[in-house]
């Protein structure tokens, strides 16, 4: 699939700087440390002990969670909204209930438009110069998926062995688009409360270097010092600081979550994953082509999160406003509001959500 293909070679960029698996686990109170000499000490505190970047599972285990910790069924066999559904109208009223200052940040990036080793495909701005009506326009065509730009993954997004959310199957989806969980699905858009994990403050760092692995006790960890726990109908996301460290030091490769943790999203019933990276990082140990679903190996947790759960994903948000904001008010959780372009038939949107204080 050539979005997987994207999204894998992005990893094995990663992945090829010599970037392995770090954790996070030790946990600091401290704010996020300024670059300069202490900050650099801090970074050093992380860096990797190797280059396999493997996670710490196998390709057999997640297998049979695809299976053992799957929605499939669980709002009917023709449910195409998946994890959606645990956004009920109570959890709205939840999350508006948090809103005390009225203030709004977005949770997007500006379209890049510049190559970059980020960005091997970056936006083209089309104008269209009116003069003689004095009227400008622009005309817009983006491939978005993959791990640049800002958007949110529809169900039908990717499959694994064949099928896709709640069985259907993978062939439903042709050349004129997804016959079944479109992106036009979430038409009247989400809002829901969203929990903001800064992982690089939680180590006291500016930014997580990349190749850094995010466990599931490394979040814990995070929800004890922000004193905020996830929930049901929650969106989540995961900062490592990927733009504040472009912007330092420029692009290369991405942190993000170590397969590991995908148990949390069931136990925690979570309903939208998000990240400033495309969410995975490293491969699966012992995992090969000639394993059952070889994207697996590759991006787990797209596979996981999308096709067993049926989650849509926000891929490389910019975090960073958001975060300061957080910070400053200390507050992590915030409502949330995203709505998607109603593509008829599309396998995600570029997007912008918007969190409100």
């Amino acid at each position: 699939m050539r979005t997987g293909l994207v999204i894998g070679c992005w990893l094995v960029i990663a992945a090829a700087l010599g970037v392995g698996g770090v954790s996070l686990r030790s946990t600091l109170n401290s704010p996020a440390s300024p670059p300069g000499p202490q900050g650099n000490a801090a970074r050093s505190a992380q860096a990797p002990g190797g280059a396999s970047g493997a996670v710490r599972t196998t390709h057999e285990e997640l297998d049979r969670w695809m299976k053992e910790l799957s929605n499939w069924g669980r709002w009917g066999k023709d449910d195409q909204l998946g994890a959606v559904n645990t956004i009920t109208p109570a959890k709205r009223k939840e999350a508006a209930a948090l809103v005390r200052t009225g203030r709004t940040v977005s949770l997007a990036h500006d379209l890049i438009t510049e190559k970059a080793a980020d960005a091997p495909v970056p936006y083209v701005l089309n104008m269209i110069i009116l003069p003689e009506r004095q009227v400008t326009r622009d005309r817009i065509e983006i491939d978005f998926h993959g791990g640049t730009f800002s958007h949110l993954d529809a169900l039908c997004h990717v499959a694994y062995n064949g099928t896709f959310y709640n069985g259907l199957q993978y062939e439903t989806a042709t050349k004129d688009g997804c016959s079944r969980m479109g992106i036009d699905g979430l038409r009247d858009g989400l809002v829901t409360r969203g929990i903001l994990l800064d992982l690089p403050r939680l180590r006291g760092l500016p930014y997580l270097e990349p190749g850094t692995h995010v466990y599931r006790e490394d979040i814990e960890a995070w929800e004890r010092q922000a004193h905020v726990k996830v929930s049901p109908g929650d969106a989540i996301f995961l900062r490592t600081g990927r733009w504040a460290r472009r912007a330092a030091l420029g692009a290369s490769g991405a942190s993000g979550y170590d397969a590991s943790f995908l148990p949390f999203l069931k136990d925690r019933d979570v309903a939208l994953l998000g990240g400033d990276t495309a969410q995975d990082v490293g491969t699966v140990p012992g995992c090969s082509s000639q394993a059952p679903s070889p994207t697996m190996c590759w991006i787990p947790v797209h596979k996981f999160a999308i096709v067993a759960r049926g989650m849509n994903l926000f891929d490389n948000l910019d975090l960073e406003a958001v975060a300061s904001v957080a910070a400053s008010l200390n507050r992590w959780e915030f409502l949330v509001m995203a709505a998607p372009v109603r593509v008829p038939k599309g396998t995600g949107s570029p997007i912008n959500p918007i969190a409100v204080f």
